[in-house]
């Protein structure tokens, strides 16, 4: 899988362009925080990205309790770290654990507090989590629900239905007993086995919001192939050849893709980065 390849892998130098070519890697920024903002109606956030601000030290603030001006490197990546990861129902306990892989040792009070003010700071996005877990009783019972934004989504009898008609199912949907509470689980395969997966509000934002980014990088790819050929797609990103003499003209034209929005999401607030070389590694 190329996404597991490390960032400085020299496997990505291996991956290169043909003699007269260079390849433009674009990859669409933050497009899983930006596509929750927008699908939960959390509008300052959105208009926060659309307006390019640095949304990670406006989180920063809220969470140190100080100017945007003052915040520093190290609390700016708490905000990041909070902006990117708290966004679907995280608790404390895995954020601290989260923080600890980037060698961010926090108490789990402080930790608690964070994710608090993140929900606070943004309250639709916890009501999304609500309303997706309504959604799914809503599956349970053969149902119909909203979830999200007006003609985005349909909740119905089969699941639910994304903006390309396909569905995101969850096969014999249904609550089960789990110590002294009930909780929802679904059915995956490993292998032969069938085994009970737990799906939850939170969780189910997270398999739409990723499902919406993919329809959106999708249709992304495809205007930028009416003119390039796209070679390759790694996460959220764009890989596409242009000729060495039209470099940057062929730059401009990927990055202007990446920013069109769909007719279906015309408030999400997309960006991309991009860069160009000889090969995948630059």
């Amino acid at each position: 899988n190329m996404q597991n390849l490390p960032r400085k892998s020299p496997l990505k130098k291996a991956i290169r362009a043909p003699d007269g070519y260079l390849l433009v890697d674009c990859d669409s920024s933050q497009i899983e925080a930006r596509t929750l903002a927008w699908l939960a109606g959390q509008d300052d956030l959105v208009e926060a990205f659309d307006k390019g601000e640095d949304v990670y030290k406006i989180m920063a603030s809220r969470i140190y309790n100080k100017p945007i001006e003052d915040i520093t490197d190290p609390e700016r990546f708490v905000g990041k770290t909070t902006i990117l990861g708290a966004g679907y129902g995280m608790g404390a306990a895995k954020f601290k654990a989260q923080l600890k892989t980037f060698n961010v040792d926090m108490e789990l009070g402080e930790c608690e507090y964070i994710i608090n003010v993140y929900r606070e700071t943004y309250p639709m996005i916890p009501r999304l989590w609500k309303q997706a877990g309504r959604a799914l009783n809503a599956l349970i019972a053969g149902q119909t629900a909203p979830f999200g934004r007006d003609g985005v989504l349909v909740v119905d009898a089969d699941g639910i239905k994304l903006p390309n008609g396909l569905y995101i199912k969850y096969p014999r949907l249904r609550t089960q007993a789990q110590g002294d509470r009930q909780e929802m689980v679904y059915d995956t395969k490993k292998g032969r086995a069938v085994i009970p997966t737990r799906i939850y509000g939170g969780k189910a934002v997270e398999n739409v919001c990723q499902a919406l980014a993919r329809i959106v990088i999708g249709e992304q790819m495809l205007m930028v192939a009416r003119k390039l050929p796209v070679v390759m797609t790694v996460h959220d990103a764009v890989g596409a050849l242009v000729k060495i003499d039209e470099a940057d003209e062929g730059r401009t034209f990927v990055e202007q893709c990446m920013r069109i929005r769909p007719k279906w999401a015309q408030g999400l607030p997309l960006n991309c980065e991009s860069k160009i070389g000889a090969s995948y590694g630059g």
